[in-house]
């Protein structure tokens, strides 16, 4: 993972946490709690001192919006990219995941 980062706050992970385990999960808790505590370690944490809320469309995505300011990101990379209109004010691009690695030279 050496060029690329990911960064989580504590909303941020909870919001991982609590969609990972809703009604309908494909693993096991236990598989999940693995992988969260995976991403955790590969992850930089990120205090938020300072709330934009609202600003984004989804009050949902904000903490996301919160933790990439915070750690002074380029881009979020996610598939919801309408819900961030407007976070270019903040120097931040938004790509889908695929954008995203095509950017960085992963895929063509």
């Amino acid at each position: 993972m050496g060029r690329v980062k990911p960064v989580l706050s504590v909303p941020l992970f909870t919001e991982y946490e609590d969609a990972a385990k809703r009604e309908g999960k494909v693993l096991s808790d236990n598989d999940i709690d693995r992988l969260l505590n995976d991403i955790c370690s590969a992850a930089e944490l990120r205090e938020i001192h300072y709330l934009w809320r609202p600003f984004l469309k989804d009050p949902g995505d904000d903490h996301v919006l919160e933790a990439a300011i915070a750690a002074r990101c380029m881009v979020i990379v996610t598939f919801n990219k309408k819900d961030f209109s407007g976070v270019e004010k903040f120097g931040i691009s938004v790509y889908t995941p695929q954008e995203f690695l095509r950017k960085i030279g992963e895929i063509k």
